[in-house]
């Protein structure tokens, strides 16, 4: 059954994907109600309502859910225990969110799907960083199991000699070691599912980081990496119907010589879908809407021969006013208030 237009859809996060969330609900005829902890959230102020509450509030949930007709989220790292008040209305379910919250339990289930990830190690200690050492070979990078993004909670480890130092790096927490992995590239497979199972992928995308965080997105992705579109993509199926996710999932991959490797994955929309607002015929965010709504889902093919989405870091966005100048160039700034380094600020969109 599709909901239609007039209805509110619920958001759970109100940063800069619900943000993006909201505007395309707006132009399709949706309300947003954004529940989010903070006291100004970007995306509260282009949505409909906002509540200030805590994601284990389970009175503000409840509320939350009178007033929503479908619920969603814009990132991993809420509590899931409490979501259970919100129901059926809650899509994607919490089963993605349990999976994608934690690296161990991600890493089983990939491998439970049949998708190749990097081999690696549970860690609970220094001692474990040792045993990794010994069983993946050197170097191997460190990563906590939870609340780690953009580089935050990792630590590369060469000698065994160093392992005390990086598991105070990591903040002596639940960590996973994986071994170092040789790669041309790093790519992104965006994949939405809708309530019947039906899926539409984006071109397959190509992504540069520096310093763990994002810095640019290229589609298309260039020969090596579409040769494997059909790999990649068919794994990113097998994730949505093992998860049963409905709505859009983000799966990164390594390109490696053997074919693509699993580097993690995101049950929601994603920084390296950016370019999609202006660059396909359908948005990741319209995708997604349109997916947890029971709409169709939409074209996902690119617009123009190419696309290239720049993420504009810290003081990055005090340049606002050349990418306003500069002729091609779509800007998207996310009203975040101050510009601290490595914060997203905002995009900039070019297509060829």
């Amino acid at each position: 059954m599709s909901l239609p237009p007039g209805s509110t859809i619920g958001i759970l996060g109100g940063g800069q994907l619900g943000r993006m969330m909201a505007l395309s609900a707006a132009r399709l005829g949706y309300k947003c109600h954004i529940l989010d902890p903070h006291e100004h959230p970007c995306a509260a102020e282009v949505s409909a309502q906002f509540t200030r509450a805590a994601f284990d509030d389970a009175e503000a949930l409840k509320r939350f859910a009178d007033a929503c007709d479908v619920i969603t989220y814009e990132f991993e790292n809420i509590p899931v225990a409490p979501l259970t008040v919100l129901g059926p209305k809650l899509v994607p379910g919490t089963r993605s969110l349990e999976v994608a919250q934690d690296r161990g339990n991600e890493k089983r289930f990939l491998e439970s799907c049949g998708v190749r990830v990097a081999p690696w190690r549970e860690v609970d200690g220094d001692g474990d960083i040792v045993a990794a050492l010994e069983a993946l070979g050197s170097p191997i990078l460190l990563k906590s199991r939870r609340y780690g993004y953009d580089g935050k909670g990792q630590a590369w480890v060469q000698r065994a000699d160093e392992a005390a130092a990086a598991w105070e790096a990591i903040g002596r927490q639940p960590a996973v070691a994986e071994a170092r992995m040789i790669f041309d590239a790093e790519f992104s497979v965006i994949l939405a599912r809708g309530r019947s199972g039906d899926t539409a992928a984006f071109p397959l995308t190509r992504n540069h980081h520096d310093g763990g965080i994002l810095r640019t997105s290229t589609v298309p992705a260039g020969p090596a990496i579409d040769a494997m579109a059909n790999e990649a993509i068919a794994a990113a199926g097998a994730i949505e119907e093992a998860l049963d996710h409905v709505g859009v999932l983000t799966v990164e991959f390594f390109a490696c010589a053997d074919g693509p490797i699993v580097n993690e994955i995101a049950p929601r929309v994603h920084n390296s879908g950016h370019w999609t607002i202006e660059g396909a015929h359908t948005s990741q965010f319209e995708q997604h809407l349109r997916a947890i709504l029971g709409l169709p889902l939409g074209d996902p093919s690119l617009v123009s021969a190419s696309a290239t989405m720049e993420n504009l870091i810290g003081p990055e966005v005090e340049r606002w006013l050349d990418y306003v100048s500069e002729p091609g160039a779509d800007l998207h700034l996310y009203g975040k208030g101050e510009a601290r380094p490595g914060r997203k600020m905002g995009h900039v969109t070019r297509l060829r």
